[in-house]
């Protein structure tokens, strides 16, 4: 039995996922709507957005799920 998979911060560094970014990816994970992420960091829903969209960009996908699953296969959010 294995513990948590660790996080390849490395690959993070080197997609250029800033600190915000990351943590509006892990609250995309956790199923949480633009707005519920807005609400949570204290920011607009078009900064959420524009971060999303960022993101995408960086993970080179289209969806949410895209952006969730490939995250997790890179291993930059358990």
């Amino acid at each position: 039995m294995s513990g948590p998979l660790e996080i390849n911060a490395a690959l993070i560094k080197e997609l250029g996922l800033s600190e915000r970014e990351m943590d509006v990816l892990k609250a995309m994970a956790e199923g949480k709507s633009n707005w519920g992420i807005a609400e949570k960091l204290f920011v607009s829903e078009s900064t959420i957005k524009t971060h999303v969209s960022n993101i995408f960009v960086k993970l080179d996908v289209k969806r949410r799920t895209q952006a969730i699953n490939q995250a997790r296969e890179m291993r930059i959010i358990q």
